[in-house]
């Protein structure tokens, strides 16, 4: 049988990269350390790592039993967890990543009521526009938004959005005489794209007519960026027409510092998913904070429509 606390140790040296690191990460010494390592290859019957004088790096074998290592580690924590939770309440720690705008406007006013209601409960947040790895990043959840890849992990639609092309007032009155009225002028503008798309500058669009045409930049985008914030501080600034959420540049149209083109199409909408790992166990802490934040989405909208 594996012995979890080699298997643990294993775990903190692939993190560490060293065997002294690992050492000061579990308090344990240096020596300790190395001959589980060695007691674990000698087990397994494989060489897991390869060692240098400053630093280890794992062999394909090695690699291979890292990520099931972690999957294993994962599922005997949620599982203590669940049964922990079954007397006293949700513990132990939550850890959720989001991107940095939509997790501060949405997420995070969400987690800090769910702690709240489960003060047992910690929660680490990270806000990343990465789309990082859950299992290798030890999360639990991740709320990610547009269009998901091809994944193992299991995904939840919570909701979806609309983004619509924004320019200030100044770009316009410089670049367009004031205004751009059809696909064709939209087309030849100068656009600011997001950098993490596979296409930021081609799109299916449902005119007023209810057709669907590709709509396709004529040029290359004169600025590239890999968050929205980032994309909505260069339009702020009249550097160009951005395709942003319609939760994100609202109150700029309200205000009239953007202006929001062509508003009778249609742009491709996008969903709000909460991502968690495809394991044999989902712990009642994922469960319980994905169906809180449904709700707070859906009390939310309703409260709009009211």
């Amino acid at each position: 049988m594996l012995n979890m606390q080699r298997m643990e140790i294993f775990i903190a040296v692939m993190e560490a990269g060293s065997f002294t690191g690992a050492a000061e990460t579990l308090g344990l010494t240096k020596a300790v350390v190395s001959i589980n390592i060695k007691r674990l290859e000698q087990e397994l019957g494989v060489s897991l790592l390869t060692r240098s004088t400053r630093k280890v790096s794992a062999t394909d074998a090695g690699e291979r039993f890292y990520q099931r290592c972690l999957k294993l580690s994962q599922d005997a924590e949620m599982l203590l967890e669940d049964v922990r939770s079954e007397h006293g309440g949700l513990r132990g720690i939550l850890r959720i990543t989001t991107t940095p705008e939509y997790g501060a406007k949405f997420v995070v006013p969400a987690l800090a009521t769910f702690s709240a209601l489960h003060q047992n409960l910690k929660i680490y947040h990270s806000s990343s526009s990465n789309n990082d790895d859950l299992i290798s990043g030890r999360l639990d959840v991740a709320i990610r938004l547009g269009q998901l890849d091809d994944s193992t992990h299991h995904a939840k639609l919570l909701d979806s959005f609309e983004i619509i092309p924004v320019a200030s007032v100044g770009y316009l009155q410089e670049h367009h005489a004031g205004a751009i009225t059809d696909l064709a002028q939209l087309q030849c503008a100068r656009w600011i794209a997001h950098g993490r798309l596979a296409k930021p500058l081609s799109w299916e669009v449902v005119l007023p007519n209810g057709h669907v045409v590709l709509c396709k930049a004529n040029m290359e985008s004169t600025i590239t960026a890999d968050t929205v914030g980032s994309l909505l501080a260069f339009t702020r600034s009249g550097a160009g027409i951005a395709l942003l959420p319609n939760w994100l540049v609202q109150e700029d149209i309200a205000s009239g510092q953007l202006i929001q083109l062509l508003s009778d199409h249609r742009f491709p909408k996008q969903g709000i998913y909460a991502v968690y790992p495809n394991t044999r166990h989902v712990t009642e802490k994922v469960r319980k904070f994905i169906d809180f934040l449904q709700n707070d989405i859906d009390e939310k909208k309703t409260s709009i429509f009211c």
